[in-house]
């Protein structure tokens, strides 16, 4: 399978589709996920083209997990969650719907479970999470 250059990502990417931004460095973009499966869902991704984990470099999976890290603490700090769920997915069988590699990162509450997917999410209660995110990167 090849890397499809107009997938959502990667307009994200190039400024053609908006976004809620969270986080930013040379490598990778974390963002909000506007069908949020929890509330405070984001999604990482590296800036560089690759369809997922199978492709990519070791330094993009490196740049990328990194990142992911780092947004986890700051869901946990910022949100002030019990738990976080860092997902990430291989191919269509496997439940990957964007080909471009991206980790989840879920901020999870005792007690509440996920909502269903492909559910659009409220985009005031969406930057209203970003808030306290942004506040909670260190």
């Amino acid at each position: 399978m090849s890397y499809d250059n107009d997938n959502v990502f990667a307009k994200i990417l190039r400024g053609e589709i908006p976004s809620t931004k969270l986080y930013e460095d040379a490598e990778t973009l974390a963002f909000m996920d506007i069908m949020p499966r929890t509330d405070g869902h984001c999604l990482v991704i590296p800036k560089t083209p690759c369809r997922n984990a199978l492709d990519a470099t070791p330094d993009q999976l490196a740049a990328v997990i990194a990142t992911a890290q780092k947004l986890a603490k700051a869901v946990m700090a910022g949100l002030d969650a019990d738990g976080v769920v860092i997902e990430q997915y291989n191919e269509a069988p496997a439940g990957q719907e964007v080909f471009h590699l991206h980790f989840h990162v879920l901020p999870m509450r005792e007690g509440v479970k996920m909502r269903a997917p492909g559910q659009m999410g409220d985009f005031d209660a969406i930057a209203g999470y970003a808030e306290k995110i942004r506040a909670a990167l260190v």
